[in-house]
């Protein structure tokens, strides 16, 4: 059993504070977020984490990649489709995780332990367009779905190929809404998943109960939904497990809605019941979502407490 996050961590933008990053700002050369990656990153592997994220510190998940992909802008801090959805005109976050990768070699003198590693984290194209408002050239959001899952699939091309991750996840909580065309939907995954050369998660919160059967059926690695903030999701688990063969669980065992820290027999129990149900060895565990809105004290809090149950059950 290994533990993951899902994503985001509380954001401290950096100010440059010596002589080269005082020039490199005169230049508007400085990046506030890269000192935000460094303390995500240090936070995630000091409380135990296996697989880490880059913190997403960049933005919201939706703009983080449209800002990028042409046929989309923003407006209002609100994307809109406005043409034909092509490939982004750079890499996205590989910078961003490449240097989280160095930051965590760093941290292990040099060397990355078997079992740990960092993970590339795309916002998925069903709901990517979902959110955003279509203003010209498509009639429908299905084939404006279609023709971004090949312009992220670039994106997820460039992560594998320069950053050599343990996995890709994809964010996707609309196809938990009711709101999502599954058939479009998994041929949109399909997309991202052809010729991958590691694993492919996806990570989907909300409400299961008329979802699961639906996405256990998706051509992915690892499934990753939310227990501890939600009451009904143990109980679809239960009566579905054999859904899932095939699969590893990524389960959200802290509740990442509540700025506090969980109380542990909870969360010991809610584990308890997943390695009953799914065995530790087809487990992920993770938040909820992310931690972004947490104070970073309470998100490391989480992520520790998570891991001391990890070790106790690994």
């Amino acid at each position: 059993m290994r533990s993951t996050v899902v994503g985001s961590f509380p954001v401290e933008e950096g100010s440059p504070s010596n002589f080269k990053d005082k020039l490199l700002n005169s230049f508007g050369a400085y990046d506030p977020f890269k000192e935000a990656i460094k303390a995500s990153v240090i936070s995630q592997l000091d409380a135990g984490v296996d697989i880490i994220s880059d913190g997403q510190v960049r933005g919201d998940m939706v703009s983080i990649f449209t800002k990028y992909i042409p046929g989309m802008k923003i407006e209002d801090g609100n994307t809109v489709i406005v043409s034909k959805i092509t490939n982004p005109i750079r890499e996205i976050s590989v910078n961003d995780l490449l240097y989280a990768k160095k930051v965590m070699k760093d941290y292990y003198n040099g060397s990355i332990p078997e079992g740990k590693g960092i993970k590339g984290i795309i916002t998925g194209p069903n709901t990517i367009v979902h959110s955003s408002r279509i203003q010209y050239f498509y009639k429908n959001r299905e084939d404006a779905i279609i023709d971004l899952a090949h312009s992220l699939k670039y994106e997820v091309n460039a992560i594998v190929r320069r950053v050599k991750p343990a996995y890709i996840q994809i964010d996707e909580p609309f196809l938990s809404t009711g709101m999502v065309d599954m058939k479009t939907a998994r041929e949109a995954i399909d997309i991202i998943h052809d010729g991958l050369k590691v694993p492919l998660a996806m990570h989907v919160c909300g409400i299961l109960s008329d979802a699961f059967k639906d996405i256990s059926k998706f051509n992915v690695d690892i499934l990753d939904f939310e227990f501890a903030g939600n009451n009904v999701n143990l109980g679809v688990l239960e009566k579905n497990a054999s859904l899932l063969e095939g699969k590893k669980l990524g389960f959200g065992c802290v509740d990442s809605s509540v700025n506090e820290v969980d109380d542990i027999a909870d969360v010991e129990n809610l584990v308890c019941k997943a390695i009953e149900i799914v065995g530790k060895d087809n487990l992920l565990l993770d938040p909820d979502c992310g931690l972004r809105r947490a104070p970073k004290d309470v998100a490391f809090k989480k992520l520790q407490l998570m891991n001391q149950i990890k070790d106790k059950y690994s």
